[in-house]
């Protein structure tokens, strides 16, 4: 990655959508570097990516997208450098995507490749020694810049070479966006998200969940997070029970019933209620305690005899059940 003579450096800036990432982006192009940017989406992001789209338009950059699916999927059910907080396998996944970017870099010509990161913002994967382990197991050694924290890491080979100037860097650091919302502000940049969340791995419920997921089934498919982001969940021996919360989360469970044959569907008739999904095998007696969580979910009157309609894999019947009580109710949530 060289510059060619006569011509602006570029620069490859990974952006997340956050804060940290559009004000790095704009302190690169303030120091007249050609920036194009680079989203990563997982199966666990919550990004709004039309935001990142318009953010990218508005200041003139083009955006490249990756997509991490099956591989990003064995990272998290066994990551080398272990968990954040919570499920997020951080390094690994840091690691990935610079790993992915380098070949975006070189493919575009790219002399650099920088972040938003900030040092000490994450303990797990922003501290000094492991930011620079980071790059270096990506094969980027000294090749990473991050342009708001630059005065506090290494020289970078973008800076040694006159790419960019390491005076009009930034020296932040610590958990506390304050700074960043004030270069922000100057920089022109009013509207952007949050700075909490972005990954689901990082959130204490859904990690709950997926660690339950995957102590029982030994596995993660992109079905199964799709499923395991909707609903209430329940456990019935080896049986997973997943109950729609609202319309919007029944249509979704409608719609992977539809392209998954191996899922099985409950629906309550004549009255309203939740969509609900049966993963695994399951027994009449199974079928008969799902339907009595269905009920209780439902808008049937209490102590009423309430009629289902299932649609399992090659069979389709009509169950009757009553609602569940809440005290037998807890022993199978999740």
């Amino acid at each position: 990655m060289v510059a060619a003579e006569g011509k602006r450096p570029k620069a490859l800036i990974l952006i997340s959508g956050g804060l940290d990432s559009m004000v790095a982006a704009r302190l690169l192009l303030d120091q007249n570097i050609d920036v194009e940017a680079l989203h990563f989406r997982t199966p666990f992001s919550e990004q709004n990516e039309e935001f990142v789209e318009k953010f990218c338009r508005d200041i003139g950059i083009k955006l490249h997208k990756i997509v991490l699916k099956k591989e990003y999927l064995k990272i998290v059910l066994a990551p080398k450098h272990g968990y954040g907080s919570e499920m997020n396998p951080c390094v690994d996944c840091r690691i990935l995507e610079l790993k992915k970017a380098k070949k975006v870099a070189e493919k575009i010509e790219a002399d650099f490749i920088a972040t938003g990161e900030v040092l000490g913002e994450r303990p797990f994967s922003q501290n000094k020694d492991m930011m620079l382990h980071i790059e270096k197991e990506a094969g980027l050694e000294g090749k990473v810049l991050r342009p708001l924290s630059a005065k506090l890491l290494p020289e970078t080979e973008a800076e040694r070479k006159g790419y960019v100037n390491r005076e009009r860097l930034y020296a932040i650091k610590g958990r506390r966006r304050t700074h960043q919302m004030t270069l922000a502000k100057e920089l022109g940049i009013f509207k952007y998200p949050n700075p909490a969340g972005g990954c689901l791995l990082t959130e204490p419920r859904f990690a709950d969940r997926l660690k339950e997921h995957i102590k029982n089934e030994k596995k993660l498919t992109i079905l199964d997070v799709e499923l395991l982001k909707a609903g209430r969940h329940f456990r019935i021996g080896k049986t997973k029970v997943i109950v729609g919360r609202n319309e919007r989360e029944n249509y979704r469970l409608s719609f992977l019933c539809s392209k998954n044959k191996n899922l099985a569907m409950l629906e309550v008739n004549e009255y309203m209620g939740p969509t609900t999904v049966i993963v695994g095998k399951h027994d009449v007696e199974t079928l008969q305690t799902v339907a009595a969580i269905t009920v209780r979910y439902s808008d049937a009157p209490k102590d009423t005899l309430v009629s289902l309609k299932y649609d399992g894999k090659n069979k389709r019947a009509i169950l009757n059940a009553y609602a569940m009580p809440d005290s037998e109710l807890r022993k199978y949530i999740i």
